[in-house]
């Protein structure tokens, strides 16, 4: 449609040396990570440019690199929008295609931090006990072959170079929304690396450094007609363009590899971001109550017919429903952080939710949903139930959740459901035929579920299950309050 204009190009004179590695760039580090560390290194001066590195598809690098790998982060209010441009990426690398080419970026000394955002499926574990997953397909294949397929396999090939010509690891900085994420990839990689040389794991583990963080920012997918208005209004074209809510957060645990000194990591502080010596309580305010609820609020939105989560919560009973879930269910769940009104984060996390301008749509919230509910609702589940807490609203997500994966909606519709184990999810419950026999058969899928857990949710799921089946999602919640 606008074939016609000239797309986006970069203005800096000059880019700087690349100092960070991103493994699965796609929207949010865009509009997140890559768009505080262009302004740390404005602020403060370093080398911190970022080679972007896309796993599997080459979709990134076909759509950036016309436009010189630049792109715009639009900003989306409630009054209007704002447009930035960010010139931070230098190269965006396919791994599938040249797994060689990765290695390299990765081994070069002048880069100091390697950063992710893979999802909570890219570290190949398993998300009922965070331990790798040897049994995994890319595990296997990464372990008996130099050029890796996972992101585990291209950290620990990537460091047994940098040993080997005597340069210093790289710090390894997560940004995937997994509870205690520095310890857990930490616990990842060095498993790995004992498999294939315990020099090379006693090596990472002394000089290595593995900081935790927790993100926060609302992205939702870019859209064709979102790159058409953009068009319109700029008389440029960019086929990569992120979208994005105005609040933004980083908590970073300040622990990088002490071999560099003072150049370990950007100036982070000088734009925000929150440097801490300890970030789990961080995380689990980010990730029981923003993650917890958007969750709860994608499968029982979407069942409900809610296209967004903005429409979701513009439904009064919904309304109710998360305010209820945040007040009674994840807040006595953990420990706030200090000096955080935790009221007043509820409000504004409502207020988020309901932007208008982000059309964050329930199905893709959905996405991946096995690997992410053990940390956004099991967990929080697991303490309620430790501490004698009722939490008819968060077993009632769970089994919406349930009816999810089973691949057709209360109106018998089909559910594009996009999950590693979807087909396995699916074979469990079609072949199940009272809802207590589908709670059942879901119930003992050990990579979500411990078993002693799934006992005690047992009752209550299928009843939260019969519910939603037999009156819809509006009337089961109504009579929770």
């Amino acid at each position: 449609m606008h074939a016609e204009l000239p797309r986006l190009s970069r203005e800096a004179p000059t880019m700087p040396k690349a100092g960070i590695v991103h493994l699965g760039l796609a929207a949010f580090f865009r509009a997140h990570g890559a768009v505080y560390i262009e302004e740390a290194m404005k602020a403060s001066g370093g080398d911190w440019g970022i080679i972007g590195i896309s796993l599997q598809s080459p979709r990134m690098r076909d759509q950036l690199a016309p436009q010189a790998f630049v792109y715009t982060a639009q900003e989306l209010g409630p009054e209007g929008e704002t447009l930035k441009k960010i010139e931070i990426i230098q190269d965006v690398l396919v791994a599938r295609e040249d797994p060689d080419a990765v290695l390299q970026a990765l081994a070069n000394p002048d880069v100091r931090i390697v950063t992710l955002t893979v999802t909570e499926k890219g570290y190949c574990h398993d998300p009922a006990t965070g331990a790798l997953n040897t049994s995994h397909p890319d595990i296997r294949f990464d372990l008996e072959n130099e050029l890796p397929v996972s992101a585990p396999g291209y950290l620990i090939r990537a460091l047994q170079r940098r040993k080997a010509a005597g340069v210093p690891p790289f710090t390894v900085l997560t940004c995937d929304n997994l509870p205690d994420n520095g310890r857990l990839v930490k616990g990842i990689v060095l498993a790995f690396a004992k498999l294939l040389d315990a020099e090379l794991a006693a090596w990472i583990e002394d000089e290595g450094r593995f900081p935790a963080t927790m993100v926060d920012r609302i992205v939702p997918a870019t859209k064709p007609e979102d790159i058409d208005a953009l068009a319109s209004s700029t008389g440029q074209l960019d086929l990569g363009p992120v979208l994005h809510e105005p609040f933004r957060q980083w908590v970073v645990e300040d622990d990088f590899v002490p071999a560099y000194g003072a150049a370990a990591r950007p100036d982070f502080g000088a734009v925000g971001v929150e440097l801490v010596e300890n970030v789990t309580a961080h995380e689990h305010m980010k990730l029981r109550m923003l993650n917890g609820a958007h969750s709860s609020l994608a499968y029982l939105g979407y069942l409900a017919g809610h296209e967004t989560i903005a429409d979701t919560v513009a439904d009064p009973v919904f309304a109710t429903y998360v305010k209820g879930l945040w007040r009674n269910e994840i807040l006595p769940s953990f420990k706030a952080p200090d000096g955080v009104d935790m009221e007043a984060y509820a409000d504004a996390l409502f207020w988020r939710f309901a932007n208008p301008a982000i059309r964050h749509r329930t199905w893709q919230i959905a996405m991946d949903g096995s690997q992410k509910l053990p940390q956004r609702l099991l967990g929080t589940l697991r303490d309620n139930v430790a501490s004698g807490r009722s939490c008819p609203r968060l077993v009632t997500a769970v089994a919406a959740w349930m009816i999810y994966v089973g691949g057709t909606d209360l109106n018998g519709k089909d559910i594009d459901v996009r999950d590693p184990l979807a087909e396995r999810l699916k074979s469990l419950s079609s072949h199940a035929g009272t809802c207590t026999e589908k709670v059942t058969a879901l119930l003992g899928v050990a990579d979500v579920f411990d078993a002693e857990l799934a006992a005690q949710l047992q009752t209550q799921l299928v009843g939260a299950y019969d519910s939603l089946v037999a009156q819809g999602v509006r009337q089961t919640l109504g009579e929770i309050g």
